[in-house]
């Protein structure tokens, strides 16, 4: 619609004429349409008239349609509603396309972090970053997070090393320095997803000195370097590897994932990925190791259940095995168990359930 409105003395000369005209129908043609498109409705794709300009000619045609007698009055009156239908309904679909189309970008996004490329550009940017500024780039759930992962950690490791298998370690009254040395130098750590590397220089500081880092993102690894060397952790051995697809052939007693599994999950195949995920990981912790997560995506159930689908699988697995081995029975082995968690995050209460926005998660290694 052109949404030309009429004069007020145009206005009079058509109702006069509809005065004088009794025995048929005298407005013509072309006044009929000017009259239609005088009443314009706001939209993205026409021309526009604000929200008390659009009311009153609603209200205008209201009124016409209630003084209208003769055959081509009601025309109009129905040309009125039909354009309003029509436009109500344009405004209506273009609503829901924009709706729909940030649904979708916010699935693009989150499906983003979970593709290679996306990291190969974040850390290109922190590598420049660090080269330009010196910045070490982003710390995952933050620095605070991160300092309680690597202490509970550190606890946690001083008990298995003393035998003990502990329900709490939340409180333990940590020994010298000196003392927890002999204890966390002997452990071997892995990092996987490690990013920028930091985690492992702040185990380094509590004590752990074998360690190792790996990332599939090349620019990662070339970040890590750079900051260990700065840092003074030159003995932290930092390898490009695919935990899905590792190329390691060496066995951790300690592996820590502060991200990782998060970011798997958030690949278009993430289903598929975790369970190589599970699969993979379970290879690289020693037996009677421990494996650490983090995790801002699951809970600390909704991790424990993770191990317990994977122990289902590898039983489903044995039974299949059995089958055919004519009823031998097959040997089955459930890789992790639950250990521990972090309790000291700050939690919240949302429907009845109490929640943190991380959870640190231990399973031992069987």
């Amino acid at each position: 619609m052109t949404g030309i409105r009429l004069q007020q003395e145009e206005s009079a000369d058509l109702t006069q004429i509809r005065a004088a005209g009794t025995g048929g129908d005298l407005v013509s043609d072309d006044d009929r349409s000017l009259a239609a498109d005088s009443w314009s409705i706001k939209s993205d794709y026409g021309s526009t008239l604000d929200d008390d300009q659009r009311h009153a000619d609603a209200a205008e045609a209201l009124s016409v349609a209630a003084n209208c007698r003769s055959a081509s009055d009601y025309r109009l009156v129905f040309l009125f509603l039909i354009c309003s239908f029509f436009t109500f309904l344009l405004l209506f679909e273009t609503e829901i396309n924009h709706s729909d189309k940030e649904e979708l970008d916010a699935e693009g996004v989150a499906s983003m972090l979970g593709l290679q490329s996306y990291w190969d550009a974040a850390y290109a940017d922190e590598l420049t970053n660090f080269h330009e500024h010196g910045h070490a780039g982003e710390v995952w759930f933050g620095d605070d997070v991160m300092d309680v992962i690597a202490s509970w950690t550190k606890s946690l490791c001083y008990e298995i090393s003393q035998g003990c298998i502990p329900n709490h370690v939340d409180d333990i009254k940590s020994e010298t320095v000196e003392e927890n040395d002999k204890y966390l130098s002997s452990w071997s750590v892995l990092d996987i997803g490690t990013g920028n590397g930091l985690l492992l220089h702040e185990l380094a500081k509590l004590g752990f000195s074998d360690l190792t880092g790996v990332d599939y993102s090349e620019g990662a690894i070339n970040l890590a370097r750079r900051l260990a060397d700065r840092d003074g952790f030159s003995n932290i051995n930092l390898l490009v590897d695919d935990v899905l697809e590792t190329k390691l052939n060496r066995k951790f007693q300690l592996v820590m994932d502060k991200g990782t599994l998060d970011a798997i999950g958030l690949h278009p195949d993430g289903a598929i990925k975790r369970t190589m995920y599970w699969e993979s990981v379970s290879k690289l912790v020693a037996l009677g190791g421990i494996l650490v997560i983090t995790s801002c995506n699951n809970t600390k159930d909704e991790l424990v259940q993770e191990v317990e689908n994977l122990k289902q699988r590898r039983i489903d697995v044995s039974l299949v095995e059995s089958e055919s081995m004519k009823g031998h029975e097959a040997s089955i082995d459930p890789p992790f168990r639950y250990l521990n968690h972090v309790r000291t995050y700050p939690t919240f209460m949302f429907g009845g359930s109490v929640g943190s926005r991380v959870a640190t998660v231990a399973f031992l290694r069987n």
